[in-house]
This record gives structure tokens, sequence and C-alpha cells, in this order.
């Protein structure tokens, strides 16, 4: 099958592309994209591997679903296009990094730049229908991204895996943490962020690790 997905990403996720599984879940997508309003747009399901290739990965920062409102989900986790207000939980990502690294709220909450500096902001599903929350999971999606996750944690070694809330520490149970740095913490939403997401340092200790591989830092 025909993947429009960035090259040293489609070579090393190529086995999934034929399997059952993906081919039943671009019917459904396509099928989706055809009748309702879905997002991120069609042309952005990948954009988290296109703005971020397999051989440059530093950090993997997991989130769940695609934001379902108009005008934020571009097919980053977390991350919404410019001129969009931040999202709670992203207005805590921006809280931590100011509290741990010093350095103020940016004006924009597109994370494309984290992105392109190593940084691989993967949703679990990549797909949703508008305004219906966690409306593509269980269609094939989880797979996918888990072969991703399972490829970088076997192939790669001193990565960064920052896994936010019970959701994303499930996600990465199999993540080698003799092998890469594996920060866990409660997830940056309202509801629990000051239960353990401020204060957690993951952004300085990330960087420090990084530093200790002799890989450059992330400008967060």
């Amino acid at each position: 099958m025909e993947v429009k997905i960035e090259p040293s990403w489609k070579a090393a996720l190529q086995s999934e592309f034929d399997k059952e599984y993906f081919v039943k879940l671009t019917d459904f997508v396509r099928n989706e994209y055809r009748t309702k309003l879905t997002f991120p747009p069609a042309s952005l399901i990948f954009n988290a591997f296109d703005q971020c290739p397999f051989d440059q990965v530093k950090v993997v920062i997991i989130g769940q679903d695609p934001y379902h409102g108009d005008g934020q989900a571009h097919g980053l986790c977390f991350s919404v296009n410019d001129g969009v207000a931040f999202p709670p939980s992203l207005f805590n990502i921006f809280k931590e990094i100011e509290r741990d690294l010093g350095k103020p709220s940016p004006q924009s909450g597109n994370l494309v730049r984290w992105a392109q500096h190593g940084v691989l902001l993967l949703n679990a599903t990549l797909t949703v229908q508008a305004h219906v929350a966690g409306s593509h999971q269980g269609k094939g999606w989880e797979t996918f991204t888990d072969a991703a996750i399972k490829k970088l944690s076997t192939e790669k070694i001193g990565l960064v895996f920052m896994l936010w809330g019970s959701y994303a520490q499930k996600k990465g149970d199999f993540i080698d943490n003799k092998r890469h740095l594996v920060l866990k913490s409660v997830h940056p939403s309202p509801l629990s962020a000051y239960r353990g997401f401020i204060g957690n340092c993951h952004f300085s200790l990330a960087n420090k690790y990084l530093k200790e591989q002799g890989k450059e830092a992330i400008c967060w």
C-alpha cells in the first residue's frame, strides 16, 4: 500500500502498511474524510512523522487524540496552529517549562519548532471526527503508533520518552528503559497538573540526559 509519509519513517514502518489492520484503517479513514468533518486536515495526518524524521528523533511525547475543535489540530500532539488559543494542557506545559527552565510562554502554541529539533509529538490516534472526542479510537491507529514506538525503542538508543498520564504510560509499557530515559508523571490537564506535572522537571531532565548522550539539547 502506498502511504505518503516521510521517507525514513516509510522505510521503518513499511511492513505495517500491507497488514490487514492498516488496510481496514485506511478504508475507514478515507470514508470518514469523505462523509464527515474530520481533523486534522488529511494532508497533515502524518505530520508528526513528516516534521521529525526517524533518524532525527531525540525525544518522544505521547498524546492520545487530536484536538477535535475547529482549526486546532495539525498532526502534532498538544500543538495547535498559530493564532489558536492555548488548550489547557498546553498552557500547563508552557507553565512547567517556565518554572523549570525560566523560559516565558511563547506567543504561539504551534510546536512544529520542537518537532524540527527532534521531538516526535505522537498521538496514539491520528484522526478524529470533528467535535467527537475519541471517535477514531479502536480502529487501528493505536496498533500503528505502537509499531512506531517499538521501532524507536528497539532500533535507537539514548532517546527520551515523556509519558504523561496513565494512558501514555500504559502505551509506553514496553519501552526499554535500559536503552532510553523514560520520564513519567501525571497528565498536564487541569484535572491533574497540580498533582505532579507542575514540578516534574521533565524538560531540564531531558536536556541533561541528551547532553550526556552527546546530543544537542532541545530548545524548549
